[in-house]
């Protein structure tokens, strides 16, 4: 009995021994565990976001930055001196109308022609060719978008020949400070509106049949169950594309640049080209940052009910 008795002690592990150390090492493990996971993505956004906005903030506090080797600092001169330039302001109410009246053509068309599709009214085949043919301007890279439009539109172009055989006579649609603005936001509405066909048309794809179904014998027409079912439905879609959709045509450089470069006299002159004139036209690199955290700020009220209206949504 003895001698089995020391066996089983000897057998038995002590509380200090290596698997006690195992154990009370595996909390230290488990509470650095995700920091290890969640680092790389950290060090990364913070040198490719963080770093560049923290630099451009610190650009607008200096004069003369990058093109001296020892910029002069002024504060919040250029500030000031942004927040009172009259071009300035013109370029805000410019991006203002385009971003808006984009936005809302954008969500208008787009879900016209969603429910186009979608109806059970159209055959497959037609579907099908209409699908084609309306998502044809968002498979268009904005160089092509702006060269096709530019032609479309010259004075000589297939626009101003069809207006002269209606006698209705030939327009500068691009070099009319009048029309310039509405002209790109069309063209822009053109190249824009299939990113919101597609995504309501999925949306429309998800609804019930039984909700129409149990509107309809509750007596609801076609306009009441719009309202009440595909709208409904529809909320978290509008909302989330709305935003993005801000988002994204508030700071289009590209289109406006390569179809009328901000001009003429500045009829199209958005804060994006604003923005770049400064620094690339008049190397004025410290204004040029000034305007570029004054738009990081405005996008970033978009950008937080954006992030908020996800976090309710989920």
């Amino acid at each position: 009995m003895t001698l089995l008795s020391e066996r089983r002690g000897a057998a038995t592990p002590a509380p200090g021994g290596a698997q006690g150390r195992r154990r009370s090492g595996a909390p230290g493990v488990s509470r650095t565990a995700p920091f290890l996971y969640v680092g790389p993505t950290v060090i990364l956004i913070g040198i490719l976001l963080v770093v560049p906005v923290v630099t451009v903030i610190g650009y607008s506090l200096f004069d003369n930055v990058i093109t001296n080797p020892n910029p002069k600092f002024v504060g919040l001169a250029h500030y000031t001196e942004l927040l009172t330039d009259t071009g300035f302001y013109k370029s805000i109410g410019n991006t203002l109308i385009f971003t808006v009246v984009s936005v809302v053509a954008h969500f208008t068309i787009g879900l016209a022609f969603a429910l186009l599709l979608n109806s059970p009214l159209v055959g497959r085949m037609t579907t099908a060719i209409f699908r084609a043919i309306y998502v044809l301007p968002w498979l268009f890279t904005i160089a092509i978008v702006a060269v096709l439009w530019r032609m479309l539109l010259n004075p000589n172009g297939i626009v101003n020949y069809l207006l002269g055989f209606l006698g209705m006579g030939q327009t500068e649609w691009l070099s009319n400070p009048a029309l310039a603005l509405g002209t790109v936001t069309f063209i822009n509405i053109w190249c824009g509106y299939p990113f919101f066909m597609v995504s309501m048309l999925a949306g429309l794809q998800g609804i019930s049949a039984d909700l129409y179904e149990a509107a309809r014998v509750d007596g609801a027409g076609a306009w009441q169950r719009f309202r009440a079912v595909t709208l409904p439905s529809l909320k978290p879609i509008i909302i989330s594309m709305g935003l993005l959709d801000l988002i994204w045509t508030s700071q289009q450089f590209a289109l406006i640049w390569m179809t009328t470069g901000g001009g003429p006299v500045d009829a199209t002159e958005l804060v994006s080209t604003f923005t770049y004139k400064l620094a690339f036209t008049r190397y004025e690199f410290g204004a040029a940052s000034t305007a570029a955290v004054i738009v990081l700020a405005l996008s970033m009220i978009l950008a937080v009910a954006y992030v908020r209206h996800q976090r309710d949504k989920d």
